[in-house]
């Protein structure tokens, strides 16, 4: 599948990698919707793109919903999702956590994605087939004990695309999973300095064009690691007896 000629919907477009992701689809001539709870940031990429924007709540179904129905009227279609929306938990105590604080990681790095598989998939058996890629971390792979709600909510989404992927590509759909390292972006300063000294940090760029590639031309249940010293490698899981 190439992403010319396609329509694709990226969550959690208005920053970071959403936004590269939406730009190099964009570039490599898909139809593109760029989702955000920020309207302004939805719209400021959407039109550097040439795209659509469209402002949503993606933790709670109606908002994921509605979303996805909306792209799909703009373009009579969808063809490729990347639901990408996360944020941090940015508490290592779990006795001082703040529930709220909690509830809220949960339902943008957990619900949204059930909720986002939930809504896409029947568009995308309407197109007849396509894929779906989802930001984990290498926090979904490894302990985090900086963030570990964080690291929960990212293990979750891994267990989950594993899960999800013999049966969705009986319908058609390939679905994936994104661990990039800790990236360039703003995303990272509340731990920039505990990472002082751990390596080179990804680029927006090179997150984006791993998945646009994983997008179109991945395989089934992939988990593609993504690290600054070495080209993208699918992980490999040990055999459970």
């Amino acid at each position: 599948m190439s992403a010319a000629g396609r329509v694709a919907v990226v969550t959690g477009g208005g920053n970071g990698i959403g936004a590269a992701v939406a730009a190099r689809l964009a570039a490599e001539g898909a139809g593109v919707v760029v989702v955000d709870r920020d309207g302004a940031a939805a719209r400021r990429v959407a039109g550097q793109i040439g795209g659509t924007a469209i402002r949503a709540d993606l933790a709670t179904p109606e908002g994921t919903a509605t979303a996805f129905a909306r792209a799909e009227a703009a373009y009579g279609r969808i063809d490729l999702v990347h639901l990408n929306a996360g944020m941090l938990c940015g508490e290592p105590d779990l006795v001082r956590l703040d529930l709220d604080r909690y509830r809220s990681t949960m339902g943008v790095n957990v619900d949204a994605v059930v909720f986002g598989v939930r809504a896409c998939v029947p568009a995308l058996e309407r197109a007849g087939g396509g894929a779906v890629l989802v930001t984990s971390s290498i926090a979904g792979l490894t302990p985090f004990d900086l963030d570990p709600v964080y690291a929960m909510t990212k293990h979750a989404v891994v267990g989950l695309v594993r899960a999800l992927a013999d049966g969705l590509h009986e319908r058609g759909i390939r679905i994936a999973a994104l661990c990039p390292d800790f990236v360039d972006t703003g995303f990272v300063e509340p731990y920039r300095g505990a990472l002082a000294g751990a390596g080179e940090m990804l680029t927006v760029d090179a997150v984006a064009a791993a998945a646009v590639t994983e997008l179109t031309a991945g395989r089934p249940g992939t988990v593609l690691v993504l690290r600054a010293d070495r080209p993208p490698y699918p992980y490999a899981f040990a055999p459970v007896d």
